[in-house]
């Protein structure tokens, strides 16, 4: 019973709020208007004054000798005196015209002229009038109105921004979004590849929706859930399916929306964010890349330290697990730096679970590509199996494009349905980049086909390698061809003889461009960088050289106060010698290996590259049958 009245608590402060806002947005709109209609008024004003008080007419300018001359001549009806000015009217002929003379001399007067000049001042119509006010008047209204509408600029852009949360005096609130029960379409159901994450937070949800479950054999209610993984494994699609299951207020921010370039914002904007889900609690807040503002403290220094995000993370920390208490409240965060997250914010009592999200296996990417797939037209010969198989490496995000590229490749040439065809290049697409058909010389065409094909080969005849999926020439992105492998399971270890094996596949493409002919190109300069790296990584990392289990590379090390850093080396040159003695020994036995398997096959690599240069591209039935089909097991592997 006490359940069903805080929901309806909630449920009638949401829609209270919601229809604040709606009244909120109707009043600015409003607003906004009147102010553009004043503000076009204010420009105009100065304008407007001067005309009326000056009054219309042509007004030309001319010397004050030929001003007398021409009262004397009597060509003048009047004149008339303002201030400094004249203005001498002349009889009408077509229109009255008005003629601007130059200003006097200060403490002149224009009578004491006309005298000087033969004048009588009595013969000549003449008026004087003042306009001391008016000058006055015109010069204030110049001066107020540029500034006046200057300001009401810059209101109506600050409101137009977003509300009163961005005005000077709601610069402190919090700008979360809030998404209510029902009006979220993603549901559990809609996110797939991580069955281990959706465990841990519908059990979260299923602790807000059932507390009393829970209480009855004592747990408390976990205080923050912080999902971690790489880019596009689906961590916000889980907050946002979070956000559709979950009975409860769902407050959602950016970690950077915190930032402001004013001292003390984060801070208020994270008190005013807390404050408003306990407010509404049982609720959840959810903040995505709090990387930007949860950062190890005083990494900087004095040099790159940022007070303000720290004093943000700080009043975090205070919210999560301080004095006061925070029931019935859930903190959600997203990341894909936890390395960087300070030590205090993950520590149990603020972040109790930690979420890892990985790259999806070959049935979560089954389950993902099934997802996508809903409401798009695709062939009966479509194999799932095998685009299951075919994606090894691919996070969600990149499935998804992979089938709307699929779909836009079909409609463009005038299908209804998406053809195998059409998967297999938005793969290649996503993963390696749009085909570009470069003009080559029959020479360096031969030199790339060669280069691919000796990748193809060794890499094939040694078991330590993935299955050659295919073969091209044709370009993509920054590479004139490409070898592409395909792991016939998903791969989580990696032995040295694998390794090795994968060095040796690497400097296949240069063995084969010198033994054929007797160059070197630079092409290879891409597969010498991977083999280098892989080499290196065995010596200084993972322990595998004669000089035995020692970590040669900089060590990640933990000082006083949970601070983070990389601990350089401490080797001696001998030793950094020995290193990279025995690094060029791994690659210099890679090149030796891969150089015996092409020479031993190359009437094989002959026939594949006739074959290359005639289609362009080799699928893997088409490799197989010229070359043989590849020996699974490591101890299997002989070469003749």
């Amino acid at each position: 019973m006490n359940e069903n009245m805080a929901d309806k608590k909630n449920k009638q402060i949401i829609k209270r709020g919601v229809s604040m806002k709606k009244l909120e947005l109707k009043f600015n709109f409003n607003l906004r208007r009147m102010l553009i209609w004043f503000l076009i008024l204010m420009l105009f004003v100065p304008g407007l004054l001067s005309f009326f008080v000056e009054g219309g007419g042509t007004v030309e300018t001319i010397p004050i000798s030929k001003a007398i001359g021409e009262v004397k001549e009597g060509k003048v009806e009047k004149v008339e005196i303002k201030g400094e000015e004249l203005v001498l009217y002349y009889p009408k002929v077509d229109e009255q015209i008005k003629i601007k003379l130059s200003r006097l001399e200060p403490g002149t007067s224009f009578v004491d002229i006309m005298q000087k000049g033969g004048v009588n001042p009595e013969a000549v119509n003449i008026d004087v009038s003042s306009q001391t006010l008016s000058k006055l008047v015109i010069g204030f209204v110049s001066l107020v109105a540029p500034i006046l509408g200057f300001g009401l600029l810059m209101f109506i852009l600050m409101r137009q921004r977003g509300g009163a949360a961005d005005t000077i005096f709601g610069i402190g609130k919090s700008k979360a979004k809030l998404f209510a029960k029902g009006k979220q379409s993603i549901k559990f159901t809609s996110v797939a590849g991580v069955d281990e994450a959706k465990k841990e937070l519908e059990e979260v949800v299923d602790f807000l929706k059932n507390p009393k479950k829970y209480r009855l054999v004592g747990a408390r209610t976990p205080k923050g859930v912080l999902l971690t993984g790489p880019s596009g494994v689906g961590k916000t699609l889980l907050a946002r399916a979070v956000a559709g299951e979950a009975n409860v207020p769902f407050f959602s921010m950016a970690g950077s929306e915190f930032m402001e370039m004013l001292v003390g914002v984060g801070a208020s904007r994270v008190r005013d964010l807390f404050e408003t889900a306990k407010k509404t609690s049982p609720s959840i807040i959810f903040v995505d890349e709090i990387d930007a503002i949860g950062r190890t403290r005083g990494m900087g220094g004095a040099v790159g330290g940022h007070d303000e995000r720290e004093q943000t993370l700080n009043q975090i920390l205070v919210e999560m697990d301080g004095f006061t208490a925070n029931d019935n409240v859930i903190v959600m965060a997203a990341t894909n730096r936890p390395d960087v997250l300070d030590p205090a914010l993950v520590r149990p009592g603020r972040f109790d679970r930690r979420v890892t999200l990985d790259l999806p296996d070959i049935s979560g990417r089954k389950d993902i590509v099934k997802i996508h797939a809903q409401g798009k037209p695709f062939d009966k010969k479509v194999d799932w199996d095998k685009v299951a198989k075919r994606t090894v490496g691919f996070s969600g995000a990149d499935l998804e494009n992979m089938l709307n590229e699929a779909a836009i490749r079909a409609a463009r040439f005038n299908r209804k349905e998406i053809e195998m065809e059409d998967l297999e290049e938005a793969a290649l697409r996503v993963k390696l980049g749009p085909e570009k058909r470069r003009l080559q010389s029959p020479r360096e065409r031969k030199m790339t086909a060669y280069h691919e094909i000796g990748h193809a080969l060794v890499g094939h005849l040694l078991p330590g390698n993935d299955p050659i999926h295919r073969v091209s020439i044709v370009s993509r992105g920054m590479a004139l061809g490409y070898t592409m492998s395909q792991p016939v399971a998903d791969k989580y270890q990696q032995t040295m003889s694998e390794l090795k094996d994968q060095i040796a596949a690497i400097m296949g493409g240069r063995a084969a461009e010198r033994l054929v002919f007797g160059e070197m190109t630079a092409g290879a300069a891409s597969d010498i960088e991977r083999g280098t790296r892989i080499a290196r990584a065995m010596v200084i990392d993972l322990g595998m050289s004669p000089l035995g289990p020692i970590a040669f590379g900089p060590v990640r090390e933990m000082i006083d106060w949970g601070k983070v850093y990389m601990e350089p080396a401490k080797i001696s040159d001998a030793t950094q010698a020995r290193v990279d003695t025995e690094v060029k020994k791994i690659i210099d036995e890679g090149y030796a290996l891969a150089e015996k398997i092409i020479k031993v096959n190359r009437k094989k690599m002959d026939k594949l590259v006739e074959r290359l240069l005639k289609v362009e591209t080799i699928e893997q039935e088409e490799f197989e049958k010229i070359v043989g089909i590849k020996k699974a097991a490591y101890e299997e592997n002989s070469i003749n």
